[in-house]
């Protein structure tokens, strides 16, 4: 929760700064806009044998706000599906659970331009789950997951760092992220007097994207 809640202030931070400079500059135009795209997830753990890459999706909206001709603070709020199909081997249990998590998601980002067409995006971002679901292949049926779990028992809030790269072509701009979350996406319980973490990861995500922007 402390670092969920230093990443929130440096957001609210960021944005109130960003409010005022552009205010006081004369730069490019500031941009309202729509982004789409595919997501690329995993969940890093140590406690099963592999994980393997989830695909979803990613939808919303972004808002650019130039502080010099070459540097923008870019807001953004979205829906981001992520999770991954984990399997895990053990002395008596064998399975694959397949974790597909949903969040609405507010990064806060520099845009950097390096080049006339290619900018750099970098910062941190804050998420909310909304919905959490799990299927479940198991050798014993020693826990039940679809029953046992749902989206109460994960951490409904997520932070992180996000970097990548942007092409701009016109009014659109294509670009690949990697997001990386600080928190836990399972929280710790109790089960036949032993505790567990499920999942016991943090999510990791690529997203590919196209965005179209409108000055204002």
């Amino acid at each position: 929760m402390k670092k969920q809640l230093f990443l929130f202030l440096v957001s609210c931070m960021i944005l109130s700064m960003t409010c005022l400079s552009v205010k006081a500059q004369d730069t490019n135009p500031a941009q309202f806009g729509v982004k789409a795209g595919l997501n690329l997830s995993n969940l890093y753990t140590s406690d099963a044998s592999s994980s393997d890459l989830l695909v979803g999706f990613n939808f919303g909206f972004f808002d650019k706000l130039p502080l010099t001709n070459d540097v923008s603070i870019q807001p953004e709020f979205y829906i981001s599906t992520k999770g991954s199909s984990v399997t895990y081997k053990g002395i008596i249990l064998d399975g694959t659970a397949k974790f597909n998590l949903t969040y609405l998601e507010l990064p806060v980002l520099f845009v950097v331009k390096v080049a006339p067409a290619l900018n750099v995006q970098f910062g941190p971002y804050i998420a909310y789950m909304v919905d959490g679901k799990v299927t479940n292949e198991a050798n014993v049926s020693l826990f039940n997951f679809e029953k046992n779990l749902n989206v109460n028992d994960y951490n409904r809030f997520d932070a992180g760092l996000v970097g990548g790269l942007g092409v701009d072509v016109g009014s659109l701009t294509i670009g690949a992220r990697y997001n990386y979350g600080l928190t836990k996406v399972g929280k710790t319980k109790s089960y036949l007097l032993s505790s567990y973490t499920i999942p016991n990861a943090n999510n990791g995500v690529i997203n590919f994207y196209i965005s179209l922007g409108f000055n204002k």
